[in-house]
């Protein structure tokens, strides 16, 4: 067997910087001292001209975004998402989403597979953050190919955008043909009739694994990939709740504010669903290589295997 190609979605983000950038002359690149980290490094070398270090300095760096958006250019902030979502929240509420302005932010190294930066790089909360702020879109991509094809979608969007990336290199899952990225839009990559796994992220290859093992243990999972986490798309969840009459949510993320927070909202409001989250359950990370921190915290394919078992035999 073959071994499965990983890459690591923030370097997808630079690549599909890069490629934009070679369509459109009106993409403007930002940077907080970080362009080697967060991979926008390359688009600074294709573009020097459209690439702004602005130090570390992520607060203004968001004020400067939003100036730039306002002249018709399409600005892509980068930073950790520490400090791009925790940091600068105060300016991107107000002075990007207050004014609904046209600015991506890419946020890289979320969630503990930031590994040995430990727990004050980890964040674990830039979703819940980001979901408080009127008409902000998120999008927390699975792969590096959705990573590009979400880049390119929140360039041709108007509004604000919160990109989440990672920086440990994850399967590659979606090099199919009949791919297709659309914003709000959730995929079925399993159909089930036991209970529904309703993935985000790097959690999405974790699910699709942990189906395979369900699957020898006779309980048939759905698997969903939501990689858009607002606007929800609630019909695919309702959908397939409706079916299964159980729902699991797997998030690199804190349980607290998430895509499970999301989904429980959705279901709670319109088919009262038993709901399992697994996430970062309310604690801080720890230093320590990524792959590991992982099946600690119960989010690699095993882990999610495990707890799905022990709640759909309930």
């Amino acid at each position: 067997m073959s071994e499965v190609k990983k890459i690591a979605t923030r370097a997808s983000y630079g690549n599909a910087l890069v490629e934009l950038g070679k369509k459109h002359d009106n993409l403007v690149v930002l940077d907080a001292d970080l362009a080697a980290a967060t991979q926008t490094g390359v688009f600074k070398k294709e573009f020097p001209e459209r690439h702004i270090d602005c130090g570390i300095a992520e607060c203004n760096m968001m004020g400067i975004a939003a100036g730039i958006a306002t002249t018709g250019k399409v600005p892509f902030v980068s930073s950790f998402a520490m400090f791009a979502a925790g940091r600068a929240f105060e300016q991107v509420r107000n002075s990007v989403g207050y004014p609904h302005l046209n600015v991506k932010i890419g946020a890289t190294h979320a969630g503990i597979s930031v590994g040995e930066d430990g727990a004050t790089h980890q964040c674990n909360e830039d979703i819940a953050l980001m979901r408080t702020i009127p008409g902000m879109t998120i999008i927390n991509p699975s792969d590096d190919v959705e990573a590009k094809a979400a880049v390119e979608a929140a360039y041709e969007m108007e509004g604000p955008v919160y990109l989440r990336f990672g920086r440990l290199a994850v399967p590659v899952i979606n090099d199919k043909p009949d791919y297709k990225f659309e914003i709000g839009k959730g995929v079925l990559l399993k159909e089930g009739t036991d209970v529904t796994i309703v993935a985000t992220g790097l959690c999405v290859g974790g699910a699709l694994e942990a189906a395979e093992k369900l699957a020898a243990d006779g309980i048939n999972a759905e698997v969903i990939n939501i990689h858009t986490i607002k606007p929800l798309d609630e019909d695919i969840i309702l959908n397939s709740a409706k079916k299964t009459g159980k729902v699991v949510v797997a998030e690199e993320h804190s349980i607290i504010g998430g895509l499970g927070s999301a989904v429980c909202d959705c279901l709670s409001a319109k088919l009262p669903t038993p709901v399992c989250k697994i996430g970062v359950n309310d604690v801080f990370g720890e230093s320590g290589p990524a792959v590991k921190l992982l099946e600690k915290y119960g989010l690699d394919g095993q882990g999610i295997y495990e707890k799905v078992k022990a709640f759909a035999g309930k």
